[in-house]
């Protein structure tokens, strides 16, 4: 990585408020890349939101914040939306893409693998990540979520090696032209980030719904890294998408959150 991307270097702007009214208050075209993870409406316990609306209720909210992220953002900007479901509430992810679906197009769809067991041939089974346990007669253990890329065009390009794996067999970069003799390809739509392990979920996680700052980083690096980039986070929370693109070197780094605990939190972690 060239010393131009320095973590250091970027500025960290986050903003206590709702985000609907703090986009409203941005420019036009201002936003590079957004990679943020609303609220899913499946009850959770935060401090200052109510996640049991109507249904309803919700999806028109998500388009009311959507409108505005979508005003701030650049033309060629991506927009990566983590969506989960529940057993209970397994159509969220899909209803609320198809709701966004006048507002943008659905570029690509990522899968955010946390627990995954393979079997490499003649080898035993292998397992990996954080499993978590279900008890229940119906259903079987969800162990993804969504990763939605979401553009104004579908027509953004993207830097598909920044977060690509090398070549297991390596007679392949040079059996195909494209690879242009570079061990690396595509991951793929895949993408295996584990939680890492905690000792305690109030010290080390004291916020109801969080993803590893490893995922805002990956998407960070598809869409294409530069020193002038700015990222957008409406929902901060503990500013795991901040952190993840601040590691990238990125410019700045904006945030919204209607919480003070939690932008307290998300200050002290990252040293704001």
């Amino acid at each position: 990585m060239p010393d131009l991307f320095l973590p250091n270097r970027t500025i960290l702007d986050f903003r206590h408020g709702d985000c609907v009214a703090g986009m409203a208050a941005m420019d036009a075209g201002s936003v590079d890349v957004v990679v943020t993870s609303p609220p899913y409406n499946l009850d959770i316990a935060y401090g200052k939101y109510r996640d049991d609306l109507e249904r309803e209720e919700f999806l028109n909210w998500c388009v009311k914040w959507a409108t505005e992220l979508k005003r701030v953002l650049r033309d060629d900007g991506s927009f990566f939306l983590n969506v989960g479901a529940s057993s209970k509430n397994p159509y969220l992810p899909h209803e609320l893409v198809l709701r966004l679906r006048p507002l943008f197009t659905l570029q690509n769809t990522l899968h955010w693998v946390k627990s995954i067991t393979i079997q490499p041939k003649g080898e035993p089974e292998i397992s990996a990540g954080h499993f978590k346990p279900l008890n229940s007669e119906r259903y079987i253990n969800d162990c993804h979520e969504y990763i939605f890329h979401l553009t104004k065009a579908g027509t953004t390009k993207l830097d598909r090696k920044a977060v690509g794996v090398a070549y297991m067999d390596k007679s392949n970069i040079a059996r195909w032209g494209h690879t242009g003799g570079d061990d690396k390809r595509c991951r793929g739509n895949n993408w295996f980030i584990p939680y890492k392990t905690i000792t305690s979920r109030n010290n080390d996680r004291p916020h109801p719904a969080t993803f590893p700052a490893q995922l805002a980083e990956w998407c960070v690096r598809l869409h294409g890294v530069r020193d002038d980039l700015v990222v957008l986070d409406p929902f901060l929370g503990l500013a795991h998408a901040a952190e993840g693109a601040r590691n990238c070197g990125v410019g700045k780094v904006i945030g919204f959150d209607i919480d003070e605990t939690y932008l307290a939190e998300a200050r002290a972690r990252l040293g704001v």
